[in-house]
């Protein structure tokens, strides 16, 4: 990478990846970020595998094409599923990192064995989710109570996180949880950490919740070392939007930064 700057594309649906943007902006340093929420197509995790492909490879042409990134970052499950290797094949000199449930630090912390996993639909349908499952929990004492959501992005993307109407969508999802003792939830969308505070009071608090933003910078900063990037000096953030987006809820994600 000699002296470039290390440049980041990051993506998804909508505000979702923005998590995953602000896990970054806690680790990475010396960079920039360009963020593109595709809230044309929102939600993903409603569309076709093919939909989701194109879409992935059409803001990926677009990231290198503008901004020249030496990083990307699928900071959505479902695009993670549907098309990850096709990326990872066509751009091998790129750094691709996406986005996994993050079942596997779930069934460590554990302690009850049961676990629920909130995803979309196409995640939880999806052959790399089902092959995840089935390599982490095979031979382990575990019961995975899994839960699709549809309607909760567009809930969190209309800034609508702890209306009447998102409570009464996670209390219908999350009963059979409480009732059967789930002490453990992965929120497989990038979306889901958003409304935490409405599935924690649900739960009663007494819940883990697993997201998986911070593995996610961590292993970027490996990667990106391993390039020779120095991780000194300042990050900047760069925003954008596919169609219309909730400026007031990329402020309350984002705080503490100017955003372009």
């Amino acid at each position: 990478m000699k002296n470039e700057k290390l440049k980041i594309g990051v993506f998804d649906s909508g505000l979702g990846g923005l998590t995953v943007v602000k896990a970054l902006s806690q680790v990475i340093k010396g960079a920039d970020i360009f963020y593109v929420a595709d809230t044309k197509n929102a939600p993903y995790g409603e569309k076709t595998p093919e939909q989701i492909l194109q879409y992935s490879l059409d803001i990926t042409q677009y990231l290198i094409e503008t901004h020249e990134i030496n990083a990307l970052i699928l900071a959505c499950n479902t695009a993670t599923s549907f098309a990850i290797k096709k990326l990872r094949a066509l751009y091998p000199n790129l750094i691709i990192i996406g986005t996994e449930p993050g079942v596997k630090p779930a069934l460590e912390q554990t302690k009850t064995g049961k676990i629920g996993v909130l995803a979309t639909p196409a995640t939880l349908q999806g052959e790399k989710y089902q092959a995840l499952v089935k390599q982490l929990s095979e031979g382990k004492d575990v019961v995975l109570y899994e839960q699709a959501c549809p309607g909760l992005v567009e809930q969190i993307e209309r800034g609508d996180i702890a209306c009447d109407t998102t409570k009464t969508l996670l209390n219908s999802w999350l009963s059979p949880m409480k009732k059967n003792s789930v002490d453990t939830i992965v929120l497989g969308c990038t979306h889901y950490p958003l409304v935490s505070g409405v599935i924690e009071s649900i739960m009663d608090g007494d819940i883990r919740l697993i997201e998986t933003g911070s593995a996610i910078a961590k292993r970027l900063l490996t990667l990106s070392q391993n390039i020779g990037h120095k991780n000194e000096g300042e990050l900047s953030i760069f925003i954008h939007h596919t169609d219309i987006i909730n400026v007031e809820s990329i402020d309350s994600i984002l705080i503490d930064y100017t955003l372009i």
